[in-house]
């Protein structure tokens, strides 16, 4: 998910830059991520949703406030858009505090990529980049404060990287044993026996003398 972040010193107090933001109609005026917002009669508040085009798009989207904490914080989530790639989903968020003379402003863009598009996260990225701090001069110059100073370069540039399986290192198999082969202990075998010797032939007795 590519999310880009400027930060933007106006010299207006916070409540005036808090409020034109908060007006969802106002976006169209110097906003490169909304082409044009249809009138709408609702206050803006959290879960407000204003009918609006993306720019490059043809189809209405719906333009819904997600975060409003009056003075500091507001956020605004677009549709979910679908094309032949895969879909995204933008997200503007704007996160503002009092300074001595004015407001610090910092401008948020996050895009939830899915499909295909994921891999087209750097050129988004690319993209808001370049176009973030025009947006936030067009702001001042809507504010009268034509002189408004960015502060930092866009940063916090993050492109998904896909979670890698750790690879699995069989473990060691040990050799197969050879089967076991009982020992047989001949039985010990008895002495062969020496060739008998004949007997000897009784004498035949003398006869007396």
């Amino acid at each position: 998910m590519p999310e880009i972040s400027v930060d933007v010193h106006i010299s207006r107090s916070v409540n005036e830059v808090y409020d034109f933001l908060a007006d969802a109609r106002n976006l169209e005026l110097w906003f490169s991520g909304v082409a044009s917002v249809a009138e709408s009669a609702e206050p803006a508040g959290p879960g407000v949703a204003h009918v609006y085009r993306f720019p490059g798009r043809h189809r209405d989207q719906l333009l819904q406030c997600v975060a409003y904490v009056p003075g500091e914080h507001l956020v605004f989530r677009g549709d979910r858009m679908w094309n032949p790639l895969g879909a995204q989903t933008p997200f503007y968020s704007f996160t503002l505090s009092p300074r001595r003379r004015g407001t610090l402003l910092r401008l948020t863009v996050q895009c939830r990529l899915a499909g295909a598009l994921m891999l087209l996260a750097p050129i988004v990225a690319m993209a808001w980049r370049r176009d973030l701090p025009r947006d936030a001069r067009r702001l001042g110059e809507r504010l009268g404060a034509p002189h408004c100073h960015v502060i930092a370069a866009p940063r916090r540039i993050r492109t998904p990287v896909p979670a890698l399986a750790p690879a699995v290192i069989p473990a060691a198999t040990p050799p197969p044993l050879a089967p076991s082969v009982p020992q047989v202990h001949p039985e010990p075998q008895p002495e062969p026996r020496p060739a008998s010797v004949p007997a000897a032939k009784e004498r035949a007795s003398r006869p007396a003398a």
